[in-house]
């Protein structure tokens, strides 16, 4: 009998790091399928061929599938997304000449969120030029974060400064000549605007929103209730990918293969950066443990939480209305179920809850990670905000205010 062979796509990003090692590394033969990777040019691109059935299964920006499922995409259809590719891995890259109006306006250039927020503040104040910045797509973390990031240094999105969509591959180019004044992207994209383009890393993902996720595997619903058991061997596919990356032993191999021309087709040191968590922010190297977290810390769990805080924030920019039924519709696009039951028997603990909140519930989630236990805590934001899924409607009025 011939094994199911599944189609997927991605974009040139270090995300697709699980996706791609799952089948270079074996993963994916060894749950019973074969991966198809098809490297797409857009994230609008991969939204709409995998809403069309072009593909089975995409790395997709993490509130990708949710807005689909809201039906706020040209094709709007049901989707979900049952396994995260990892944690982090984005940052807010900036201009030579807009880091020099900022670290004259205070910033101190050690990547924390808070001090380079309130020196961009200054310098947007003093009037010129409106900045502009990029983001990969609308319903992307990137836009979100960097908007959470603005709005709480005083900045208002769309305002005050511009922001634009462009392919994640593009942005350093748009940055080097002239085009965009900062952007917010996934690795190695900022490690590239800083090599070809004099650029530098002001913050990074996190920063702002500590322990967070940037990408997930998306497919649509229908897709996924007609193939149970092939849905449940690529969460275990990625899980088991996640958990190999995660080994240091493994990072320098893992960074070979994605600089590889069918995926990133760059410098092996560029894509070693972030995988290493060895940051070069464009004046000196900076070790971030947690920039790229591939698999500890329940990484490729599918926090329902997680979801909401993508939906509070369409709501809060006017893509989504706030109502019951949207919030429901929102969680149930990430499926916690279906990872604990494709994982099951497999000695692996897993969080007992889909939700983490700012309760002690929260504290009751701990996991093994690579190197030891993690008590996977609430959503912390870098202005000292925690996100609680159990006030939504709280949380999403007090925002809209701001």
């Amino acid at each position: 009998m011939s094994r199911p062979h599944i189609t997927a796509g991605f974009l040139p990003l270090l995300d697709s790091a699980l996706l791609v090692l799952a089948h270079e590394m074996g993963f994916a033969e060894a749950e019973g399928f074969t991966l198809g990777l098809t490297r797409e040019s857009s994230w609008a691109n991969i939204r709409d061929r995998t809403a069309l059935g072009h593909f089975d299964i995409s790395l997709m920006l993490a509130p990708m599938p949710i807005a689909s499922s809201l039906g706020l995409t040209p094709i709007a259809t049901p989707m979900i997304a049952p396994v995260m590719t990892g944690l982090g891995n984005n940052a807010i890259t900036v201009s030579a000449n807009l880091w020099k109006a900022m670290a004259d306006a205070g910033a101190p250039g050690d990547l924390a969120a808070g001090p380079a927020g309130a020196a961009l503040a200054r310098v947007v104040r003093t009037g010129g030029k409106k900045l502009r910045f990029g983001v990969v797509h609308q319903t992307s973390s990137h836009n979100y974060e960097l908007r959470y990031w603005l709005a709480s240094s005083g900045i208002r999105p769309d305002l005050d400064v511009e922001i634009v969509v462009l392919p994640p591959p593009l942005l350093p180019e748009a940055l080097g000549s002239g085009s965009l004044d900062g952007y917010c992207v996934g690795e190695p994209w900022n490690s590239v605007g800083v090599a070809n383009h004099g650029a530098r890393i002001a913050t990074t993902k996190s920063s702002i929103w500590q322990s967070s996720p940037d990408k997930a595997i998306g497919m649509r619903s229908d897709w996924a209730d007609r193939h149970p058991d092939w849905v449940a061997g690529i969460i275990r596919a990625i899980y088991r990918a996640g958990e190999w990356c995660q080994r240091d032993v493994h990072r320098q191999q893992a960074a070979e293969i994605m600089a590889r021309p069918a995926y990133l087709d760059l410098p092996v040191d560029i894509v070693t950066r972030a995988l290493t968590g060895q940051i070069d922010d464009g004046a000196h190297v900076t070790a971030i443990p947690d920039f790229f977290t591939p698999h500890a810390g329940a990484a490729n769990f599918p926090w329902k939480s997680h979801a909401l805080w993508y939906y509070s924030q369409m709501v809060r920019w006017g893509e989504a209305e706030a109502s019951p039924a949207n919030a429901d519709r929102a969680a149930a696009t990430f499926r916690p179920d279906l990872y604990r039951a494709a994982l099951a028997g497999k000695g692996i603990a897993l969080p007992a809850e889909d939700f983490r909140s700012s309760g002690d519930q929260a504290q009751r989630h701990a996991v093994p990670a690579t190197n030891g236990t993690v008590e996977l805590g609430p959503n912390r934001f870098f202005d000292g905000a925690v996100f609680d899924p159990a006030r939504l409607d709280d949380y999403i009025a007090g925002q809209s205010s701001r």
